[in-house]
């Protein structure tokens, strides 16, 4: 496995933002959108590109196009969600299925409650979005649902991270599958209850409001 923590004023500008308490919901979902917009360009750096002969105004030239089959954004319901736009700005005609997944707040373990994908991943690159990887156990359900289905690499792409959740990660996966993990950063812990300490609280609560 290969962690990327992304170093740039501006992620850490907008992250801060994220953070404070007093961020109402339509400017955190705006503040996700743009910092998914920067950690989308820099995990996409290794995406599969092929040769294209176009023909400019002026002469024939080679340029680059994205390889088949096309990639499949997954974000992870429903916090995942907030993250789409800012991946699609980047990647307008990837594919975008869909895995909904909550953690049971006594064991924190991740249960499925929805399935929006292809049966044969074979041979594409997939991108997970989910705002946060905290004990680590969604990110993992994640990765082996796709890895499973014969997806050729995992990148999963989370604002924060907790050492505790990159080291279960980290553990499971080891070397038997290429995944990367995009961070914008790692903070401190995890708390008793499983939250990301300084974290910036729940991301789903704070981007939609709490629904009971």
């Amino acid at each position: 496995m290969r962690l990327q923590v992304i170093d740039h004023p501006l992620v850490h500008h907008k992250l801060t933002a994220l953070r404070r308490r007093e961020t109402p919901s339509p400017v955190f979902r705006q503040l996700v959108e743009e910092l998914m917009t920067l950690l989308a360009y820099e995990a996409t750096r290794d995406i599969d590109v092929e040769p294209l002969e176009i023909e400019t105004p002026v002469a024939k030239t080679t340029g680059t196009a994205l390889s088949t089959p096309l990639p499949i954004v997954v974000p992870i319901l429903r916090a995942g969600l907030g993250m789409l736009s800012g991946m699609e700005r980047i990647l307008p005609t990837a594919e975008v299925g869909f895995l909904g997944m909550k953690r049971d707040e006594t064991t924190f373990e991740a249960v499925t409650y929805a399935n929006r994908l292809p049966d044969d991943l074979s041979n594409r690159q997939c991108f997970v979005l989910d705002p946060m990887l905290a004990t680590g156990h969604t990110l993992i359900a994640s990765i082996d649902y796709l890895l499973e289905r014969g997806a050729k690499d995992v990148t999963a792409i989370c604002l924060l991270g907790a050492p505790e959740g990159i080291k279960a990660l980290e553990d499971h996966v080891g070397d038997r599958a290429n995944v990367t993990v995009v961070l914008a950063a790692v903070d401190e812990k995890l708390n008793e209850k499983g939250y990301i300490v300084p974290g910036l609280g729940d991301a789903g609560d704070r981007l939609y409001g709490v629904v009971d």
